[in-house]
């Protein structure tokens, strides 16, 4: 793998993982509904969902990957059936005027990393990014494990720079509401939008 590969691959995915689609648009309502907390495990699902698109593309294994896509496709319900049930408990939680900083009901690490990877796992723009554009931008038949390895540290690399900063956007976005019906209207919203996320990907 040499240098000039790995930075055309890098700069394609920082503009790809840049554009918002479910996977953001999934971390900034987790954000805003719920603060920052919860934020980094449902991140690490979405980007592990990245690799496993990744290596099925470099490695060759589409034809694998879409003999089990009854797996991927119970994954990506699993993922649905929890986004619904995330954007009703932001809808409907009770609030009152306080530091929006302030502990919240937490779901767990496990809970938000598995919901990560559904998303990605049924997002077609991410399949379709490693699976089209990759094998444009690279010749996959000649990628060793040591490029491998280079590549999965360069998506982990931009999507950190990419997931970091919609994290930190939407915190302080947050942080500039202190009363009640501030913080409802943001909780809304946060469920609509992770509502809206739910119906996109069951629509694909």
């Amino acid at each position: 793998m040499d240098f000039a590969s790995l930075i055309v691959f890098s700069s394609a995915l920082l503009i790809a993982s840049g554009t918002p689609g479910p996977g953001i648009a999934s971390i900034v309502a987790r954000v805003l509904g719920t603060g920052i907390g919860g934020a980094a495990p449902m991140a690490l699902g979405l980007a592990v969902g990245d690799i496993v698109w990744l290596s099925t593309g470099v490695w060759g294994l589409s034809a694998l990957a879409k003999s089990y896509s009854g797996v991927f496709l119970v994954v990506k319900w699993l993922g649905i059936g929890y986004l619904v049930w995330l954007a009703w408990k932001m809808w409907s939680a009770p609030v009152a005027s306080r530091d929006v900083t302030a502990n919240t009901e937490r779901d767990s690490a496990k809970a938000l990393f598995l919901t990560g990877l559904a998303i990605c796992l049924g997002n077609p723009k991410v399949m379709a990014f490693y699976w089209a554009l990759v094998p444009t931008l690279l010749d996959v038949t000649k990628v060793t494990v040591t490029g491998w390895l280079m590549l999965v540290a360069a998506t982990l690399g931009v999507l950190t720079i990419t997931f970091g900063s919609y994290i930190l956007l939407a915190d302080r976005a947050r942080a500039a509401f202190k009363h009640a019906d501030a913080i409802r209207t943001v909780n809304r919203t946060a469920a609509v939008a992770i509502a809206g996320t739910a119906l996109w990907m069951a629509a694909r």
